[in-house]
């Protein structure tokens, strides 16, 4: 990271692109090696799930119509029933331990990621072996982080959803209702990627600070402001990119009408997309942590910030103080 702290508030959209580029080619060797260890699997098991929940839909749709012309109290339809109570089962074990498995190599892959860039910028020795060795002590924070995060979701679409509730019973115009349910859908959209956005700096925060929980989000939420439309445009063509390749995935392998070949080389495609795609979105989410730093002139003392990497290799590992690891506010 070759920029002075004091410069990287001036970056921008296209600015944070270009140096979290620049820093994933420069330190290659080991952004490949957490890639294959950790983000392979993260894409790989995205795909995976998109091809079989395909199929298993397509098994429950396929018994579903056959039930439908059985007679009933029949041994074909009681067969029939059995198999699709089996499948829907099957479905929801295999969504359970799908998002298990993303939140726990999302979680590794966050911590890795942060832990690497943050090395980088104090120019620390960084092996895989040492960064390894350290994620399973960082991501236990992250995952604090990541509750929190759910419960305020949770709570929030609890709220919307009685909210819009209220609007379809209570008024009795059903264009007024239809206005207002379309205006807060709109709003809420638009509160959902502010809470994401927030999540993904606090979670950065709860590797490089002591502060993790609500308490890292709070603190995110102070930290991104003046940063807010640049942080919300990356995290939206973070989004759409996966989205996109994702749904490519979907339509023209899984479900593609293709010969086999042409499936498994567009399969092939969208997965060295998707692994290099969410290499970049962690480093980028990163970068947007020293670019708010810098933007509001907290001077991270990178002494301070080594000795906070070197604790994790402590056995009993006693986290910074916030006034520790950054220096007084910077006047302008």
């Amino acid at each position: 990271m070759d920029r002075e702290q004091e410069e990287m508030q001036f970056l921008g959209f296209f600015g944070i692109i270009k140096e979290s580029i620049k820093i994933i080619f420069t330190w290659r060797k080991i952004f490949s090696q957490l890639t294959v260890a950790l983000i392979f699997p993260l894409s790989l098991i995205s795909l995976a799930h998109i091809e079989i929940t395909n199929l298993l839909f397509g098994k429950i749709n396929h018994d579903e119509l056959e039930l439908d012309h059985a007679k009933a109290e029949t041994p074909e339809y009681n067969r029939l029933i059995d198999h699709v109570t089996s499948d829907l089962i099957k479905l929801w074990l295999f969504k359970t331990a799908y998002l298990v498995l993303c939140l726990i190599f999302s979680l590794l892959s966050t911590s890795a990621v942060v832990y690497t860039i943050a090395c980088v910028y104090t120019s620390q020795s960084i092996t895989f072996r040492r960064v390894m060795s350290i994620v399973p002590k960082v991501w236990k924070r992250l995952m604090i982080t990541f509750l929190w995060s759910f419960f305020v979701v949770f709570v929030y679409n609890v709220v919307t959803a009685l909210v819009i509730y209220l609007l379809i019973v209570l008024i009795q115009s059903t264009a007024t209702a239809l206005t207002l349910v379309i205006i807060l859908l709109i709003l809420y959209f638009a509160g959902l990627v502010y809470i994401t956005v927030i999540w993904h700096l606090a979670g950065v925060i709860s590797v490089l600070e002591d502060t993790y929980g609500i308490q890292a989000m709070f603190k995110s939420k102070n930290l991104i402001k003046g940063k807010m439309r640049v942080s919300i445009a990356l995290f939206l063509l973070l989004m759409i990119g996966s989205t996109v390749i994702q749904t490519g995935f979907n339509n023209l392998a899984a479900n593609g009408s293709g010969s086999g070949f042409v499936r498994f080389v567009v399969a092939v495609l969208c997965f060295l997309l998707l692994f290099k795609w969410i290499l970049f979105g962690l480093v980028v989410q990163t970068m947007i942590y020293f670019v708010c730093k810098s933007y509001h002139h907290e001077n991270i003392d990178k002494l301070a910030l080594a000795d906070h990497l070197e604790a994790y290799l402590l056995a009993g590992y006693v986290p910074l103080k916030s006034h520790e690891l950054q220096l007084e506010q910077v006047a302008v």
